[in-house]
């Protein structure tokens, strides 16, 4: 199975686990001290986005669970949630109110084209460290494209200090199963050049107790 398609695979059955990570329960839970500091850190990128204020229409890349278009429906006027799986999209929407005004596609955020100039903000959570070498460039033009004049991005995602040896990590379910991923783990200032060079200005940054890297910007002008 290829790499991409092995953690499609992976995400798909390990939907109805997921948030006992985010939540840090289960195999996930951690000593008081830690558990805190991580919370903290989530804390602090929630408010940063609210601050944000991802307004009018928005595309999130990657929306999973729904653990930030909970978020991103507080502040649009439109959520576009785009994700390969069909699993967490269902939980996605149980999570979010009936009237939350979300329009769903299931589909292979490698594959699928975003309609031209259709959004004022690009959101994407724990997504950008899954993507390969080989289709970042790619996948920054796709956002590039999905957005209006003037349009902004706003990303969240996993923080360490040191960068895997060939990007991939081999991970388990609460059965056992083992799957591999792409992870990525982009220092700030790495992640800053790399955008530049594609014509992206971010401001990158890391939560206080290093648990997570966030960044907003846009297209240079």
């Amino acid at each position: 199975m290829e790499l991409v398609d092995e953690q499609i695979e992976y995400y798909r059955q390990r939907a109805g686990e997921y948030d006992e990570w985010w939540l840090r329960q289960g195999r996930y839970q951690l000593e008081p001290v830690a558990r805190q500091r991580w919370f903290a850190d989530v804390a602090q990128v929630e408010a940063a986005l609210a601050e944000f204020d991802p307004s009018g229409d928005v595309l999130e890349y990657a929306a999973g669970t729904g653990i930030w278009t909970r978020h991103l429906v507080n502040h649009a006027d439109r959520v576009t949630a785009v994700d390969a799986s069909a699993e967490t999209l269902d939980l996605n929407r149980r999570r979010l109110p009936d009237a939350a005004p979300v329009r769903y596609v299931r589909a292979d955020i490698f594959d699928w084209q975003p309609p031209v100039a259709a959004f004022d903000v690009v959101f994407f959570g724990y997504w950008l460290s899954h993507v390969p070498d080989e289709r970042f460039a790619g996948f920054w033009a796709r956002v590039r494209d999905a957005l209006r004049p003037g349009g902004r991005v706003f990303l969240v995602d996993s923080y360490h200090e040191r960068r895997m040896p060939g990007d991939v990590q081999q991970r388990e379910l609460n059965d056992g199963r083992a799957y591999r991923v792409v992870k990525r783990f982009w220092q700030p200032e790495e992640l800053a050049a790399a955008v530049a060079r594609l014509g992206w200005q971010l401001r990158v940054r890391v939560t206080d107790n290093d648990g997570i890297l966030f960044a907003e910007g846009a297209l240079q002008s």
